[in-house]
């Protein structure tokens, strides 16, 4: 199976990028992982709405572009479905029973995803209720991609 990560934005965390260099690294018997990284639109703290609209709709298009074609989409977002390690795992299991060779997790940046990329996703995640920073989400992500591949083989890890 093949599994894109796109996110919008650097982690800049050093703690972050060794945790992030260490789940893909884990990941390798596993899946052959990609992420992808894009830049986020610079703006100002105070952006007007207006301003915030073109960012959005500037980072969608870059991630919509990334997206290959015949993929599964996997859209991070605050108001999509709150799922169990376990459901995530038996989503990998039907996923790769049904012949989704690449599914493609999607990071937003600060404000979120466009409309053109959550009318492009064919599930919505959320990670929590809480709220996190998008580097930790990225992390977040890669530890719950490794856990449910450790419960579909039945492998320790999952307690």
């Amino acid at each position: 199976m093949q599994i894109r990560i796109i996110a919008v934005g650097k982690i800049k965390e050093r703690f972050l990028q060794e945790g992030i260099a260490e789940f893909e690294k884990r990941l390798r018997p596993y899946a052959k992982l990609q992420i992808v990284e894009l830049a986020d639109e610079k703006r100002q703290a105070s952006a007007t709405p207006s301003i915030e609209a073109a960012a959005i709709e500037k980072e969608g298009d870059r991630i919509c572009t990334a997206i290959p074609d015949r993929s599964f989409v996997v859209g991070l977002d605050v108001k999509g479905l709150s799922w169990s390690s376990e459901d995530l795992a038996g989503a990998f299991r039907e996923w790769e029973l049904s012949g989704k060779s690449m599914i493609v997790f999607v990071i937003g940046g600060d404000l979120g995803l466009s409309p053109a990329v959550l009318s492009r996703c064919d599930l919505c995640l959320s990670l929590s209720k809480m709220t996190f920073t998008h580097p930790m989400a990225r992390f977040l992500l890669l530890e719950q991609i490794y856990r449910a591949f450790r419960i579909l083989r039945g492998e320790p890890y999952h307690k």
